[in-house]
Protein backbone atom coordinates (compact mmCIF):
# COMPACT_ATOMS: atom_id res chain seq x y z
CA UNK A 1 0.00 0.00 0.00
CA UNK A 2 1.51 3.35 -1.01
CA UNK A 3 1.37 5.97 1.21
CA UNK A 4 -0.61 9.77 0.83
CA UNK A 5 1.55 12.35 -1.14
CA UNK A 6 0.01 15.97 -1.25
CA UNK A 7 -1.26 17.23 -4.85
CA UNK A 8 1.15 19.46 -6.38
CA UNK A 9 -0.33 22.40 -8.46
CA UNK A 10 1.80 24.18 -11.36
CA UNK A 11 0.39 27.64 -12.52
CA UNK A 12 1.39 28.37 -15.87
CA UNK A 13 -0.72 31.31 -16.11
CA UNK A 14 0.87 33.78 -13.96
CA UNK A 15 -0.73 36.95 -15.51
CA UNK A 16 -4.44 35.50 -14.92
CA UNK A 17 -3.06 34.30 -11.20
CA UNK A 18 -1.85 37.81 -10.44
CA UNK A 19 -4.87 39.49 -11.84
CA UNK A 20 -7.12 37.09 -9.70
CA UNK A 21 -4.56 37.94 -6.57
CA UNK A 22 -5.75 41.60 -7.01
CA UNK A 23 -8.98 40.95 -7.34
CA UNK A 24 -9.67 39.38 -4.44
CA UNK A 25 -9.49 42.58 -2.25
CA UNK A 26 -6.95 43.61 0.58
CA UNK A 27 -7.47 43.40 4.68
CA UNK A 28 -6.45 46.38 6.39
CA UNK A 29 -6.21 46.23 10.20
CA UNK A 30 -6.22 49.21 12.43
CA UNK A 31 -4.16 49.42 15.78
CA UNK A 32 -4.94 52.18 18.27
CA UNK A 33 -1.59 53.06 19.56
CA UNK A 34 -3.34 54.17 22.87
CA UNK A 35 -4.61 50.98 23.59
CA UNK A 36 -2.55 48.49 26.20
CA UNK A 37 -3.43 45.29 27.45
CA UNK A 38 -2.18 44.59 31.15
CA UNK A 39 -2.71 41.22 32.09
CA UNK A 40 -4.43 40.02 35.70
CA UNK A 41 -2.04 38.52 37.93
CA UNK A 42 -1.41 35.08 37.90
CA UNK A 43 0.45 34.10 41.26
CA UNK A 44 2.98 32.01 39.74
CA UNK A 45 6.41 33.12 39.24
CA UNK A 46 8.14 34.82 35.78
CA UNK A 47 7.24 37.36 33.26
CA UNK A 48 4.06 38.23 32.69
CA UNK A 49 2.13 37.76 29.40
CA UNK A 50 1.84 40.65 26.97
Amino acid sequence: MSSWAPTKYKTTNWSAYNEALCQRGSLTIWFDPEMEWVPPPTGKRGRQQS
